[in-house]
């Protein structure tokens, strides 16, 4: 149990990272693919906000990214040398994905973009505009990726018990 919740704060930590490496860093409107149209409206094309922060937040991105896999290989890894079923496995991942969907709602969703001033702090356009209003704009998608997660960890289970 305690390898679920060290590799589900790994993934929750890469996911902060990727958004706080778009958002602060290489600030390009991609990276608001999922964000209100109100705020992707109002926020405007930058250039880098200083030399080199671009490559910092690739860099993030990447260590985010490699910190994703690390939490699979180290959920996978644990699984087989403790003989894990596909139950076991299928369960372990499920926690994982489901606690880094929780941690988004609860904290990108209802922290960060409607009770902070996080994203003001690197976009001043979008003060009048974020808030608590926007909690739940995205219930579709976070309704999807539940949906979506469970043969997703199925098959990663059906893999690690081939192993």
């Amino acid at each position: 149990m305690l390898i679920t919740v060290i590799t589900t704060l790994m993934m929750m930590v890469a996911y902060f990272l990727i958004l706080y490496a778009g958002v602060a860093f290489i600030q390009d409107k991609k990276f608001f693919s999922s964000a209100p149209k109100e705020i992707v409206d109002a926020v405007p094309d930058r250039k880098e906000r200083f030399p080199g922060a671009h490559a910092v937040g690739w860099v993030l991105i990447v260590v985010a990214f490699l910190t994703f896999a690390g939490a699979f290989v180290l959920g996978g890894w644990n699984g087989i040398k403790n003989d894990f079923g596909f139950i076991g496995f299928f369960v372990r991942f499920l926690i994982m994905l489901y606690g880094m969907e929780l941690f988004d709602i609860g904290f990108f969703d209802w922290k960060l973009l409607c009770h902070s001033n996080f994203f003001p702090r690197f976009y001043p356009e979008v003060k009048d505009i974020v808030g608590p209003h926007f909690f739940g704009y995205n219930w579709k998608t976070h309704l999807m990726h539940f949906i979506i997660y469970i043969p997703a960890c199925a098959v990663v289970a059906f893999l690690c018990t081939l192993l």
